[in-house]
């Protein structure tokens, strides 16, 4: 008997029952983590709810592809906002990257 991994919600992929979106799970993949290792980051789910995700995501690659880029750009279009809103505070925060960031050994 087959299992439902992922539902749909009005604000996108879940997994069934869950709170962890498959957005998530995805992007973790694409960060280089194993299957047990997103199950490290998500506790809540089994290792067979993390699998059966990646299944859904590969049997309907082309909508979730398309779903994912959307939701890219619309978090773009957000970070453009905050930065002309708050020019300050991100000037701020790239000082502090800058500073933080390991200096090259010459």
């Amino acid at each position: 008997m087959a299992k439902d991994f992922i539902e749909k919600r009005e604000t996108g992929y879940y997994v069934f029952g869950n709170r962890v979106s498959l957005d998530s799970i995805l992007y973790g993949l694409l960060d280089g983590m194993s299957a047990e290792g997103i199950l490290e980051s998500f506790p809540t789910l089994t290792l067979e709810q993390v699998h059966g995700s990646l299944a859904y995501y590969l049997a309907n690659r082309d909508v979730i592809d398309k779903y994912l880029a959307e939701g890219e750009r619309e978090a773009e279009k957000m970070r453009v906002v905050s930065r002309a809103e708050r020019p300050l505070l991100f000037s701020k925060l790239e000082r502090a990257r800058r500073t933080l960031r390991p200096q090259k050994v010459k």
